[in-house]
């Protein structure tokens, strides 16, 4: 594994007083790694666990031609123009049932949605579509070509080709599509192990009593759901007071038993606290003053293993700030796509939407800044967004009101109503 200044020297205009959103994303992709261990999985338990191998088709899917709609099939080949065509109904296919007989020219057969297609026919026409004439129906001509609504044997999944890859993360919909294979098991990568404290004397946890100049520790419920959503297993380390000694000791167990560390407060630049000093004395850790709004101090590192465990020889650090709006906000922009990394997931980057502006909205350039935001629909169908009010890094009201994020990048400045800015939305990671 690379030291931060092997990494850095790679980054072009590397400036951990200014350093821009991008630079971060980069820095943290080529910090860490995925982890290697693999097990072997029951389906209800693998709910966004991450593949460790291919899951391959043992047949086809669908395993054999079937009616798209219930209606009537017949063999297109009867079909001519101008002419209406009338079949003689000779009987009805079901779901799950095979139908055994043959059907011949001037014939159909009534089949419901999923029924075998026997061989020989090769269309349905809808039931909506047809005049019933006794026992026959009749189909108008220009209303049906060869094929449609009939599902192709394999047109979904081909035996023995992947239905699902490698480093992809199991949704319910793929949850769904392993199952529709019979199978009951996957092979995926571990559950990745993230410890988490907050830091300072003046945190209180749930259930102390209220004192002068304390808040309680709003950080810890707020990282804790962020992390059980992505699937992590948390080892909660509670508030760790600004001594050394309990330092030390939470940063050791923290590096012992996780892949990844998470602490929130104590990393501004300048404070003159132990938790800084502590990260050094354990780890190999940078200080960043990100080009960024909210959220701009913050720390990422390693700290070392004293037992080595598999491959991993020390714990990544991430130091969050301490303000709860600027711990979610970092935790979005940076530690997810790391974490996801590091589960094993090829895909660790939250597409951005477009949305329109509601309102005016003042902006500086030469920083990003992620502004909570409600994202609706507008009346011709397009996205839109206005901010949940007061953008100060406390008011934490402001997240719960919002369910985007609005990226407001790098460069660009003022924004008029109208213009179109870029959405990063919360999709259930809060």
């Amino acid at each position: 594994m690379k030291t931060l200044d092997q990494i850095a020297a790679q980054l072009q205009g590397y400036d951990p007083q200014a350093l821009p959103a991008n630079s971060v994303l980069e820095f943290l992709a080529a910090l860490v790694t995925p982890v290697q261990q693999r097990m072997e999985t029951q389906l209800f338990d693998a709910l966004g666990r991450v593949l460790a191998e291919d899951v391959i088709a043992p047949f086809d899917v669908p395993p054999h031609d079937n009616s798209a709609m219930d209606g009537y099939a017949f063999d297109a080949s009867q079909l001519k123009p101008g002419a209406d065509l009338r079949l003689q109904v000779m009987g009805t296919a079901l779901a799950g049932k095979a139908w055994r007989a043959s059907i011949g020219a001037g014939q159909c057969l009534k089949i419901m949605t999923g029924a075998i297609i026997p061989a020989g026919l090769d269309t349905v026409v809808p039931q909506e579509m047809v005049r019933i004439d006794g026992d026959t129906i009749v189909i108008a001509p220009g209303l049906l070509k060869a094929g449609d609504n009939r599902r192709l044997r394999g047109e979904d999944l081909k035996q023995g080709l992947p239905a699902l890859l490698s480093g992809e993360r199991l949704t319910p919909a793929r949850l769904g599509l392993v199952a529709s294979l019979g199978l009951s098991r996957v092979v995926c990568f571990r559950p990745l192990r993230v410890a988490y404290f907050s830091t300072g004397d003046e945190i209180l946890s749930l259930g102390e009593a209220p004192r002068e100049g304390a808040v309680y520790d709003s950080n810890r419920y707020t990282v804790f759901g962020m992390l059980k959503r992505m699937g992590c297993e948390v080892l909660d380390m509670g508030v760790v007071r600004d001594d050394p000694a309990r330092l030390e000791v939470a940063f050791k167990q923290a590096a012992e038993q996780a892949d990844a560390i998470i602490t929130s407060g104590g990393v501004s630049v300048g404070e003159a606290d132990h938790t800084k000093t502590m990260m050094k004395k354990l780890g190999d850790v940078a200080f960043w003053r990100i080009a960024m709004r909210p959220g701009r101090p913050m720390a990422v590192g390693k700290i070392a293993k004293t037992a080595i465990e598999g491959q991993a020889k020390s714990a990544i650090l991430f130091g969050l700030p301490g303000n709860p709006v600027a711990v979610m906000v970092t935790f979005l922009a940076f530690v997810r796509p790391a974490l996801l990394q590091m589960m094993g997931c090829t895909q660790t980057a939250q597409p951005l939407l477009k949305a329109k502006s509601l309102e005016a909205i003042r902006k500086k350039a030469g920083r990003t800044e992620y502004q909570r935001g409600w994202v609706s629909t507008a009346a011709d169908g397009s996205l839109q967004v206005k901010t949940t009010g007061n953008q100060g890094s406390g008011v934490l009201s402001s997240m719960t009101q919002a369910n985007g994020l609005m990226v407001l990048h790098h460069d660009q400045g003022n924004f008029g109503v109208g213009d179109m800015v870029d959405v990063l939305m919360f999709d259930g990671a809060i």
